[in-house]
């Protein structure tokens, strides 16, 4: 089913842009990055995926030699989410900015520079 790859859903408080990757079907994808932006121009990124899908990269790592024979997983931005779907991953960040707050750092956090904006303007 052909779709369109890039998916934004807008919040109260932000909106999130979910990478999806040609075979991904957005009800039920289980391994997705995602680019968050509040309303007042804060940025985060975020990876999310389920336990289901954390064991089978492992596995997949544990033939290929990556990370020491897929003895862990390292991912930064990691939020791990109990289904799949764009609804539940919205849902947990709408919870972790809920409870966190819109200026936090649970999430890694990006920043434009404007001035590379302008310049590309030029």
């Amino acid at each position: 089913m052909a779709h369109e790859p890039l998916v934004t859903v807008e919040t109260a408080d932000f909106s999130v842009t979910y990478v999806l990757a040609l075979d991904d079907d957005a009800a039920t994808v289980e391994d997705t990055d995602a680019v968050i932006h509040s309303r007042d121009g804060k940025g985060w990124t975020a990876t999310f995926m389920t336990p289901r899908k954390i064991t089978e990269v492992m596995h997949d790592r544990s033939t290929t030699g990556e990370c020491a024979d897929g003895l862990y997983l390292r991912i930064p931005d990691l939020v791990v989410v109990r289904e799949g779907g764009l609804d539940a991953m919205t849902r947990a960040l709408v919870d972790l900015f809920g409870t966190y707050g819109m200026d936090t750092d649970v999430l890694p956090r990006f920043t434009v520079d404007e001035d590379e904006d302008e310049d590309e303007d030029d």
